[in-house]
């Protein structure tokens, strides 16, 4: 069984991260969302709610890919989560060049922590390349409309959370 892991904080998720779940869905047999818990982020929402709108956006995605998609929350080097789940990839998605730099150098202490886990990127389909969690949940602050960004259900608990509802 081929098992990827794709992480990050997802605070919250966004449409870009729903399109490289959907397609790294389709590259292995079970995908698991790796959910950072950030301290030094200071996230909005909690590591409960966070965990729950993945498996409430990654549902019906896991039904029509035929893949097993499922939340893990975790604390420790990315490298010893994916010992934790089994996995044989780590995906990550990039928006723009400027993503590159970093995720190079990520890639390059992985592979020195362990060789045989092989990282993928995934490259953000165009209209959702300017999508960052950070700049949505800006956006939702300053009442502007984060639809193009959230699904629905995200974004009523966005706007929940943020008491603008």
């Amino acid at each position: 069984m081929r098992i990827g892991l794709y992480p990050g904080t997802f605070d919250p998720i966004t449409l870009g991260h729903v399109d490289i779940i959907r397609r790294a869905a389709m590259l292995v047999d079970r995908l698991v969302i790796g959910v950072a818990i950030n301290r030094d982020k200071g996230p909005l929402f909690s590591l409960e709610e966070r965990v729950e709108m993945i498996e409430q956006e990654c549902a019906q995605l896991s039904k029509d890919t035929a893949t097993e998609i499922v939340a893990h929350p975790f604390e420790n080097l990315l490298i010893n989560c994916a010992h934790d789940v089994g996995a044989q990839v780590i995906v990550r998605g990039l928006r723009a060049v400027a993503d590159f730099e970093y995720e190079f150098q990520m890639v390059g202490m992985n592979r020195a922590l362990d060789s045989s886990i092989e990282t993928v990127f995934l490259m953000a389909e165009a209209r959702h390349q300017a999508i960052a969690s950070k700049l949505v949940k800006e956006i939702a602050r300053m009442d502007g409309d984060v639809s193009k960004f959230v699904t629905p259900r995200v974004k009523d608990q966005l706007m929940l959370k943020l008491g603008k509802v």
